[in-house]
């Protein structure tokens, strides 16, 4: 069961550092996408998209700072989802929007749970617990 919560969060981060690395290697692309959607400054808010997805990512992957990470990856996925993924303005979109509602809902158990016992917060608790211990005797 410890292996668990790692499993968890390498089947959420997937999909976050593939989607980042895709837009770094198709940035000019991507950022004209954005444009035709009406986005202001498609360049810049495709800057913080990657590194929203790429920083989150890698949070959850590793295990670090798991609330930051989860939190930055909701940050970009509301506004993604509405933007993009509009069922409203396309019923083609609502496997995609459904998708995404339930990402938020794995990253809101992730805030929630943290990151499990094969993370490097929960090696650091560890740590400093021990320490604590330590220098009370």
């Amino acid at each position: 069961m410890k292996y668990l919560p790692l499993a968890a969060r390498i089947c959420l981060c997937i999909i976050f550092i593939n989607s980042g690395i895709g837009k770094i290697f198709g940035f000019a692309g991507t950022a004209e996408m954005m444009a035709s959607q009406g986005l202001p400054i498609p360049q810049v808010l495709l800057i913080f998209t990657i590194a929203f997805q790429l920083l989150g990512g890698l949070s959850l992957l590793f295990g670090y700072k798991i609330k930051i990470g989860s939190i930055l990856l909701i940050l970009f996925l509301i506004p993604a989802t509405l933007v993009f993924h509009n069922p409203i303005e396309n019923p083609d979109e609502l496997n995609s929007f459904l998708k995404n509602i339930g990402l938020i809902g794995g990253l809101l158990m992730t805030i929630y749970a943290g990151a499990g016992a094969l993370g490097v917060d929960t090696a650091t608790e560890k740590t400093q617990r021990r320490e604590e211990v330590t220098t009370n005797y």
